[in-house]
């Protein structure tokens, strides 16, 4: 049934149901499907028709806006009876905004087609930006295809870096998916940990409380940067005590077997401090290994020379005896 636009009473507007859909920007059959589950108030009946008022256009900006920050049509119609009953969301928007506030001080940057293509290689990739759009480390602007958002350039200028290095997009890609998948347990089991011993007493209610709501935001903005602080500090001494064993191993040439068995296992010959300190002093630390590496076959070769030399030497004077 169409009507009029709103109209002015004494009660305030009054919208039929597809005025109020038009206001509200949902649907008429999803504003049926509110008043069915008990999420709007029951409008009045004039005649043949329902009318519907202010207080149904704010209570659809609400659910539309608690859908957005994640909760269900169930737990939207908990914390609306709630508020109805005089308790108020105040407390539980707060803390449903501190919640889904920024994790981090990085701010998002845009980037357009043309400077994504300069930072990685100069030629176009289209397989490699729609992996990086499901991975969300670039987002696509509605109406923009020339240019992306970026939410953590931190992350974009890694994977440059990596390319630079030479690492294929497809392994830094891969390599993305399998560490996201390790720091989603790592974040999981701290909110855990922080719901048993922290906020299970804020949260006892459903829905909570205002007062219960708010402390808890406080002691999300207290919490909220000890999880990236646990994490660089373990982070940080992991890679410290792998780095020091990774280049230990690389540092140890392998010399096999020239038995000819093959089923013999490499012989590890580690080279004295004195001559990694040496070379270091000689190099500098991140070319210790290639320097060793490069030595090491150039003392092969000259040993294969004067072999070969020894050889025909001996060769001529046994022909000379002959």
């Amino acid at each position: 049934m169409s009507g009029p636009g709103p109209s002015a009473g004494r009660a305030g507007a009054e919208y039929r149901i597809e005025d109020l859909a038009h206001a509200s920007g949902a649907t008429v059959r999803t504003i049926r499907a509110y008043q069915d589950r008990g999420l709007l108030p029951t409008p009045e009946r004039r005649g043949r028709a329902n009318v519907y008022r202010d207080t149904h256009l704010s209570r659809l900006g609400q659910i539309a806006d608690l859908l957005d920050r994640g909760y269900t049509l169930a737990s939207i119609k908990e914390l609306l009876e709630a508020w109805d009953a005089g308790r108020g969301l105040g407390g539980v928007l707060g803390l449903v905004a501190e919640v889904h506030g920024p994790w981090t001080d990085e701010r998002a940057d845009r980037i357009t087609r043309a400077e994504l293509d300069v930072k990685f290689g100069g030629t176009s990739d289209e397989q490699a930006v729609a992996e990086a759009v499901d991975l969300g480390v670039l987002e696509r602007i509605p109406g923009r295809d020339d240019e992306f958002l970026v939410p953590s350039p931190q992350e974009l200028a890694v994977a440059v870096e990596l390319y630079a290095a030479g690492v294929p997009l497809n392994a830094i890609s891969g390599h993305l998916r399998e560490l996201r998948g390790q720091v989603e347990q790592i974040a999981s089991r701290f909110l855990e940990f922080t719901t048993e011993h922290v906020f299970a007493r804020y949260l006892g209610h459903r829905p909570p409380t205002d007062a219960g709501a708010a402390e808890a935001a406080s002691m999300v903005r207290r919490l909220r940067p000890l999880a990236q602080q646990t994490v660089d500090a373990e982070l940080a001494r992991a890679m410290r005590t792998f780095a020091t064993r990774h280049l230990e191993h690389h540092l140890t040439a392998e010399k096999p077997f020239t038995s000819g068995d093959s089923s013999l296992p490499p012989v590890p010959i580690t080279l004295p401090a004195e001559t990694i300190t040496a070379v270091e002093g000689l190099v500098g630390r991140e070319h210790v290994a290639a320097f060793i590496t490069a030595a090491a076959e150039r003392e092969v070769q000259a040993r294969a020379l004067d072999a070969l030399a020894s050889s025909h030497k001996n060769t001529g004077q046994i022909d000379q005896m002959d």
